[in-house]
């Protein structure tokens, strides 16, 4: 089974706090600006800075966002509704998960916004959230929790400060009403903090991503991160934690998977690697092909796709749409997989991301991911080879 993520904001939550969070547990900073880069707006960039506090270090995010200005009479850009998120997240070059789980939380967001306002989702105006550095908690969050390959998410109770704060609808009271919304059915524990402890941002992804009541009795703690917010609190650090846990009895890793195959005998090869690359955009969790001949000896390529159940209109779509085939053959299977985890390593050529697998405890494989080998040979005008090397080596050497 997929490991577990488990939140425990004791000084709250917001949006970049669960960023900050996911990236001290480990996700590659560098991965989730490639990821921003796709949405198609220009300077926007998480910066990760290392943060302590309560005796505790950990991580705190800072996001570089620059709104382009639009003409008088127009709404200002962070007022965005959310068919303009909608049209964002759609037309950017992210893979279909990660657009699915960031559409979810606007769209939760939007719909407590609604009954609070008493207007429909698609009406509402976003504020603070439409920002792009709202943009960038959400989807980078989404993006990170793909990367880690979670399977069930859950929260700890949510402290709620009091007073009141002032937005962009004037004075109301803390927490705002939307995060009440959000947060309707989820225990929640009061703190003695006149400030906004949890934001909608935080409500909403949490609440999105939650499928646990309570941590599972006999799971075993992987790894943690810390992410820290903005805020000088009275009796607490503005800290987020998360833990990664395996689930219990769950050595070896298993889970379920859709395989998907068809013979193509009238296809060029370059079509062929085309439909590929598509199906691994979209969410296939792998593709490859086979020579193989078909009746009358014919040569032909065997298409085989493995894919998340979840996912599976998806590609089929990819499939009838980019092929020639006129059927593709389904099988449900289980697989056997390493616990698998990434890691950062700093190489003389620059930062390589290394993708360990664990075996009953033990880390059994590394594999420097190979896009980041061939960017920094290309930068530094050296071989592929070398950079490999150089990443297997650094990795080793923080494990001494």
């Amino acid at each position: 089974m997929s490991p577990i993520l488990w939140f425990d904001g004791t000084g709250g939550a917001s949006g970049d706090m669960i960023l900050a969070a996911l990236i001290d547990l480990g996700v590659s900073v560098n991965a989730l600006n490639a990821a921003l880069a796709k949405l198609g707006v220009a300077r926007l960039r998480i910066e990760a800075v290392p943060h302590a506090a309560g005796g505790l270090r950990g991580t705190r995010v800072v996001v570089h966002a620059h709104e382009l200005a639009d003409p008088p009479g127009h709404a200002h850009p962070a007022h965005r509704n959310l068919p303009e998120i909608r049209r964002l997240i759609e037309g950017s070059g992210l893979a279909l998960p990660v657009q699915r789980r960031a559409l979810a939380v606007f769209q939760r967001l939007a719909e407590a916004e609604g009954r609070v306002h008493g207007k429909p989702p698609e009406d509402i105006h976003f504020h603070e959230v439409g920002a792009l550095d709202s943009i960038a908690d959400v989807v980078g969050a989404c993006f990170a929790l793909s990367l880690l390959d979670v399977g069930d998410v859950g929260f700890a109770p949510l402290p709620l400060g009091h007073g009141t704060l002032e937005c962009a609808h004037g004075v109301l009271p803390n927490p705002p009403p939307a995060t009440v919304e959000l947060l309707k059915g989820f225990p929640v524990t009061h703190a003695d903090e006149p400030s906004e402890l949890v934001t909608p941002t935080g409500a909403a992804l949490l609440t999105s991503w939650s499928t646990l009541a309570g941590l599972p009795e006999g799971a075993t703690i992987r790894r943690v991160g810390h992410g820290f917010g903005q805020r000088l609190l009275r009796t607490r650090p503005n800290l987020l934690r998360v833990l990664l846990l395996d689930p219990p009895g769950t050595e070896p890793e298993s889970d379920r998977c859709l395989l998907l195959e068809t013979n193509l005998d009238d296809m060029t090869p370059e079509l062929i690697g085309a439909l590929t690359q598509k199906l691994l955009s979209q969410g296939a969790l792998d593709t490859f092909t086979t020579p193989i001949q078909m009746k009358k000896q014919r040569p032909a390529v065997l298409l085989t796709v493995l894919c998340d159940p979840r996912d599976r209109a998806a590609l089929l779509d990819v499939i009838f749409t980019e092929s020639t085939t006129f059927g593709v053959r389904e099988s449900l299977m289980r697989r056997t997989v390493l616990g698998r985890e990434s890691h950062t390593v700093e190489t003389p050529f620059g930062a390589v991301r290394i993708k360990t697998g664990t075996w009953k405890g033990r880390v059994v494989t590394a594999s420097p991911e190979y896009d980041d080998c061939v960017k920094n040979a290309e930068a530094r005008n050296v071989a592929v080879r070398a950079v490999h090397e150089a990443a297997v080596a650094a990795w080793q050497a923080g494990r001494r």
